[in-house]
């Protein structure tokens, strides 16, 4: 098969054998974003609803279509704090940003979730040499070790507020001295409908969601973004220094005074 690519590309012209690539590049794209387009429908138009999100979905047809990076927010909000050590994921989901965003600037993750399927699309679709998918309930099973970045992503509004309580403060002992917590969560609709069943608690604003992290962390940073179907709520905490501190290592700044 090499020999057979070789030798075409030695009689080709570079025009023509590249207009053939794109050809195959977009039969390719369009078998993609259509066999993602089923998987979404099988999974979230027939009951019952996942526990977690498929973000090949989003990869391969969504983002696409919609246009809407928020998706790609949550992995990009969350390395910013990334401080290359030991990283624990709570309610990782599929594992998409465990792989895709976490470990190639850590030592390693340990990302937990609740649900056997979650944890089988994990290992199959998002491994990688230096992530490990593991069965955990954190209400009650939260692993233990020290992290030095703690990232609960999508997933706080699946638990009741007295089980936010507890898993913060189980959290923030397996915390590293200086160690960072982030994520992400929602803003819930102006009618007050849930956005999923399966959500027990969903924030009113960025100052509840504050009350429930603060009194953790002597630093909390809650900031949101807006889209024309989402309210986004992302949060970092820790006792040390966060993104964009004027001491914040991975920047300089200059303030000047007029």
């Amino acid at each position: 098969m090499n020999l057979f690519k070789k030798t075409v590309k030695m009689l080709l012209p570079k025009p023509l054998l590249e207009s053939l690539v794109e050809a195959e590049a977009k039969i390719a794209r369009t078998w993609a974003a259509q066999a993602h387009r089923h998987l979404l429908g099988v999974q979230w138009s027939m009951p019952p609803q996942p526990e977690h999100f498929d973000h090949h979905i989003d990869l391969y047809d969504h983002w696409l279509r919609s246009r809407n990076p928020m998706w790609l927010e949550r992995g990009i909000f969350g390395s910013l704090v990334l401080r290359g050590g030991r990283v624990l994921e709570l309610a990782c989901g599929d594992g998409f940003n465990a792989r895709n965003f976490y470990s190639l600037r850590s030592e390693h993750v340990l990302a937990c979730d609740f649900n056997p399927q979650a944890i089988q699309t994990a290992r199959a679709k998002n491994s990688a040499p230096n992530v490990e998918f593991v069965l955990a309930d954190i209400r009650t099973d939260m692993p233990g070790g020290t992290y030095e970045n703690i990232v609960w992503d999508a997933a706080i509004e699946h638990f009741t507020p007295t089980e936010i309580h507890k898993i913060m403060a189980d959290m923030k002992s397996r915390l590293a001295e200086q160690g960072i917590l982030s994520g992400h969560t929602i803003v819930e609709r102006s009618d007050g409908t849930k956005s999923l069943t399966h959500h027990e608690y969903e924030f009113r604003s960025k100052e509840d969601l504050l009350r429930f992290i603060e009194p953790h962390f002597q630093n909390t940073v809650v900031f949101e973004t807006k889209y024309p179907d989402r309210h986004n709520l992302y949060f970092w905490a820790s006792n040390g220094t966060l993104p964009f501190d004027p001491n914040w290592p991975q920047a300089v700044a200059v303030h000047k005074q007029s």
